[in-house]
């Protein structure tokens, strides 16, 4: 296998550890210079689609969140991103890992995602600084 199609391969496994698939479309919400480049690129890759800015109005079906301590309030900006959604559709909240700057505590993740009326369905490593927390609304709210 050459180096390229190793690099591809693990790209496209980014993506495919979101459980994203094929012809999804992807809004990023809270981009900036730290954020996961190859992360980006293997969602885009796998999707097919380019990722919606945080300005876009269409119906979308997973919102991607770059979140950091310090952004603000995690419970507006969770609600912000539900306006998006699809029926069924899913919140990928990036967060940066222990010990690197604007790590967000588990506990406050799962206190704003609450209250938002989202459910937690599982944690991911989604990039090397980066941990990523599915959020979805509750199957009796869809």
């Amino acid at each position: 296998m050459s180096a390229t199609a190793g690099q591809a391969q693990g790209e496209r496994g980014l993506a495919e550890r979101l459980g994203l698939k094929p012809g999804q479309v992807v809004q990023e919400i809270g981009w900036d210079e730290d954020v996961d480049d190859e992360l980006r690129d293997s969602i885009e890759e796998l999707t097919g689609n380019e990722l919606l800015d945080e300005e876009s109005d269409d119906v979308v079906d997973v919102v991607l969140l770059w979140w950091r301590d310090g952004d603000g309030d995690l419970f507006d900006a969770l609600s912000d991103a539900m306006r998006a959604l699809a029926d069924g559709g899913q919140i990928w909240l990036l967060t940066p890992k222990a010990g690197r700057d604007g790590h967000v505590e588990p506990s406050d993740i799962g206190e704003d995602a609450a209250t938002a009326g989202l459910s937690q369905t599982s944690s991911i490593s989604a990039a090397p600084d980066w941990s990523g927390t599915r959020l979805v609304t509750p199957k009796g709210r869809r």
